[in-house]
């Protein structure tokens, strides 16, 4: 299955180079329209305001929850913005630093989403850069190995978001590596996003059993989607 990503900051659709405001390649400023060409899939949303702690686009956010389906990220530290959305008409929610305290998984937070939300709503986001999971917006590293800890994390999600950052944006190909191991690790279901690069690596991943979220290669043409 494949995801078009819309990845918003001050309002506008982007795409940044692994993470950074500084590395924007692409800023678009129509982003209903950008969601109308991706209609015919589920749109992965990703709030990059409010991941990285400078504001959110919460409205926008709702607006696209509204009128298309969407699974929403970014930024959603509490219980209260996961039933938030959910009101809203998001489909799932993808939980990132949230998951995690002190280097730990955050079991009584994973526990009372799940009750307020349900299971098949959470998506849990494992963002690894050098082989170790990142969290707050990309901005601190943790010692947490991606593989080791999805067993850990599995009771809580349906399905587990696979970021692999050091390639963010790049379209230098994923981590088809640690996604095997994943997909050894977990039941759940896995979605790859970051360096996907053309149709060979999504029919390889779909072989795996991995879905794709898209980013770059689709704002820049390289992937066209039918």
């Amino acid at each position: 299955m494949i995801f078009p990503s819309i990845d918003l900051m001050n309002g506008k659709v982007v795409q940044l180079v692994q993470g950074k405001r500084e590395n924007k390649k692409i800023e678009i400023e129509d982003v209903l329209g950008v969601a109308r060409k991706f209609s015919n899939y589920n749109i992965q949303v990703i709030d990059l305001d409010a991941a990285m702690g400078k504001g959110n686009n919460i409205s926008t956010v709702k607006i696209l929850c509204a009128k298309f389906k969407c699974r929403v990220g970014g930024g959603i530290r509490t219980v209260d913005k996961a039933k938030e959305l959910v009101r809203a008409g998001a489909k799932k929610i993808i939980i990132g630093s949230a998951a995690f305290k002190d280097e730990k998984v955050d079991v009584l937070f994973l526990k009372i989403l799940n009750k307020n939300i349900g299971r098949d709503k959470i998506i849990i986001a494992i963002d690894s850069r050098e082989g170790k999971v990142v969290i707050k917006g990309w901005k601190e590293s943790t010692n947490i190995d991606p593989v080791k800890i999805v067993k850990e994390l599995e009771p809580y999600c349906s399905e587990f978001l696979y970021t692999y950052v050091d390639k963010e944006g790049m379209m230098e190909g994923t981590d088809f590596s640690t996604l095997r191991k994943l997909k050894f690790a977990t039941t759940n279901e896995i979605t790859a996003a970051g360096g996907i690069s053309s149709m060979d690596e999504i029919n390889r991943l779909e072989r795996l059993g991995v879905n794709s979220v898209l980013g770059m290669a689709l704002y820049t043409g390289k992937i066209k989607l039918p």
